[in-house]
């Protein structure tokens, strides 16, 4: 059991690092091709509202990541 929990953990730790990736990085391209079309402000507004919410999930799930590991070890 406490290798499939290692398991479970291994692949939330990747999907967190994928969110994480994905957001810059798409954030990014949308920042860039915004301004190239002169995307309102309000829009580009949106995007960063969605990025912060992604990139707070990610800081959640990453503490509780954390947390199950050092019940785990300890």
């Amino acid at each position: 059991m406490d290798e499939q929990k290692e398991q479970r953990l291994a692949k939330q730790s990747r999907l967190v690092s994928l969110v994480i990736a994905g957001t810059l990085i798409v954030w990014m391209l949308i920042q860039v091709i915004g301004q190239q079309i002169g995307l309102p402000g309000r829009y580009a507004l949106l995007f960063d509202f969605a990025a912060l919410a992604a990139l707070i999930w990610a800081l959640v799930n990453v503490f509780m990541i954390w947390r199950a590991r050092q019940a785990t070890e300890g």
